[in-house]
């Protein structure tokens, strides 16, 4: 499909091999950045940072050091924490209320995630004031900003006009994250010269986040106090909601299909053994939890659009069609996976399908970009770096929310209704029961 939105040239892919095409091609090596993107300082970030030198040095630091394996497996006990916290707040709420609103408890838990393994600190479950309440409103706000369709984007001479006064909303938001990010930097900073002098072994050991290897990198003067902001900033934003969303839409449908979430539990149940938490060794023993995932991914992918669009560099052909410099190539990765040619009963809710034991066609069906039936977290150049992180927190927090409770639904049903911003999310937050289990 191609049409124009005022000045700008989009083509948009239903199917995966042009979907593929599109993705690894280096002729879409570069994001479209919106006027918000630029003005929340994402420009210098690595989601639309423009593909060079400086891109390439950010994603070399992300790769070998923020989600290399061995610093995912590393949090793992961090998650785990996480995690049961989370278990706790939903207790309480259930004892207080008698349903739970479970965004809100996703929501700040995936802050809490981000902040500590980012940034090496943490927010109060219980506190709804002060810091964490504050990186809330950050985080709110930057993702209706993100995700509003803006016409001067489209039309330059409306641009200078603001009519939607969205460059006006975007510099006060980006004044209140200079001073929040900044405020974790100089912490840092300052952490860091009481430390004093210490041989490289002690410095390696306890620079334990990714702040400090910023400022590692500062010393090389490869890196401004704006780089660093807009980095961490990303960090912050681009980690909490998709993992919060993801695990909203699974609960959904486990209240939808007891079932299917009596059977993820029966196998968390049979993998442990006895009556101890799940744990992040534990992941690999549970193949249904993770086709449960991954069936989600498929029938509620968070960015059915591929939110993060790409920029055509120079003149290319996609499909034998010609495509000028200039152009936003998107992916409707929602039209493909609902594809009756590409998904056998794209309707149905069916993990199965993803369980070869079971007689499914997948087996360990790839999701991390090489097959374009399902491919929520992008492909080629411009895949999302943290996807393997994002996954291993999505698995673990499930594994212990439905080991901990039986998901029931409330007085209010469950509307699966989509709302499409930034990410797909559910129209309606799914407010349920959770019922205490009781493991033998």
């Amino acid at each position: 499909m191609a049409f124009s939105v005022g000045f700008t040239r989009f083509i948009i892919s239903s199917e995966p091999e042009t979907a593929r095409e599109m993705l690894n091609s280096s002729a879409f090596a570069d994001r479209p950045v919106k006027e918000s993107a630029y003005e929340l300082l994402f420009h210098r970030a690595m989601g639309f940072a423009p593909y060079g030198e400086y891109w390439r040095n950010l994603r070399r630091i992300s790769a070998t050091h923020l989600f290399s394996p061995r610093r995912i497996a590393a949090f793992g006990k961090l998650r785990a924490q996480i995690g049961l916290q989370m278990v706790g707040e939903i207790r309480g709420l259930m004892e207080e209320r008698g349903e739970v609103g479970v965004r809100k408890v996703l929501h700040f838990g995936s802050l809490n995630n981000v902040m500590l393994s980012v940034f090496g600190r943490s927010y109060d479950f219980g506190a709804r004031n002060g810091g964490g309440l504050e990186l809330e409103h950050l985080v709110s706000e930057g993702y209706e900003l993100l995700g509003a369709f803006n016409w001067g984007d489209h039309f330059p001479l409306l641009r200078s006009l603001d009519l939607q006064g969205v460059r006006r909303r975007c510099r006060n938001l980006c004044e209140r994250v200079n001073v929040f990010v900044g405020a974790i930097i100089e912490d840092h900073r300052t952490k860091r010269r009481l430390r004093g002098e210490r041989n490289d072994e002690e410095e390696e050991e306890s620079s334990g986040d990714f702040v400090d290897l910023l400022l590692d990198l500062e010393k090389e003067n490869r890196l401004t106090d704006s780089d660093m902001i807009a980095v961490l900033w990303e960090l912050i934003f681009r980690g909490t909601d998709t993992v919060a969303i993801l695990l909203e839409w699974i609960l959904a449908r486990m209240v939808l299909h007891p079932d299917i979430q009596a059977k993820a539990q029966s196998e968390i149940d049979a993998a442990l053994g006895s009556a101890r938490p799940v744990e992040d060794s534990d992941l690999p023993r549970l193949p249904y939890l993770r086709a449960v995932v991954k069936e989600t991914l498929r029938m509620h992918p968070p960015g059915p659009l591929l939110s993060w669009a790409r920029l055509a560099i120079h003149d290319t052909h996609v499909g034998g069609h010609f495509v000028p410099a200039g152009t936003t190539a998107m992916v409707n990765m929602w039209a493909i996976t609902h594809d009756e040619a590409v998904w056998a009963d794209p309707e149905e809710f069916k993990p199965e399908r993803f369980m070869v034991e079971e007689g499914g066609g997948g087996g360990e069906f790839p999701i991390m970009g090489s097959d374009l039936r399902l491919a929520p977290f992008g492909a080629g150049r411009r895949v999302c770096p943290g996807k393997a992180m994002g996954l291993a927190t999505v698995e673990l927090w499930l594994a212990q929310l439905l080991q901990s409770y039986k998901w029931v639904g409330s007085d209010r049903g469950v509307d699966v209704s989509e709302r499409l911003k930034l990410s797909m999310e559910m129209k309606q937050s799914l407010v349920c029961k959770a019922i205490p289990r009781v493991r033998v």
